[in-house]
């Protein structure tokens, strides 16, 4: 299974989106930072890496917001925002799959991890 690359759009860009985002309550944005919230309806599995092999460390309630520190290429999945192989780190050593958190936009909205 390849791995498909995205391009980064320039931070300016993607942070005039986060603030429209934000003015419209769909994206929280406070001083410890932004949350992003997961798809309505769905439960979303944490994982150690970026793909559905990696042992599952938590389990996300309904409704939840999440924090994007960054964000890495990993395995393609499908979910109610389409089909991606974009993974976003959410705590140290944490991952979920991108197509099941509304960043607003596709691709990468957050620096890529190391």
């Amino acid at each position: 299974m390849g791995v498909e690359e995205h391009t980064q759009e320039p931070a300016a860009a993607a942070g005039a989106a986060t603030a429209e985002l934000a003015a419209a309550g769909e994206i929280e944005t406070t001083a410890s930072g932004t949350r992003y919230p997961i798809a309505p309806g769905y439960r979303v599995n944490v994982r150690t890496g970026p793909g559905t092999s990696y042992r599952i460390v938590r389990t996300l309630p309904y409704g939840q917001k999440i924090p994007i520190y960054c964000q890495k290429p990993g395995e393609r999945v499908t979910g109610p925002y389409g089909t991606s192989n974009l993974w976003d780190n959410i705590a140290n050593g944490q991952f979920v799959a991108d197509v099941y958190v509304y960043t607003g936009r596709d691709g990468y909205i957050a620096p890529r991890c190391d």
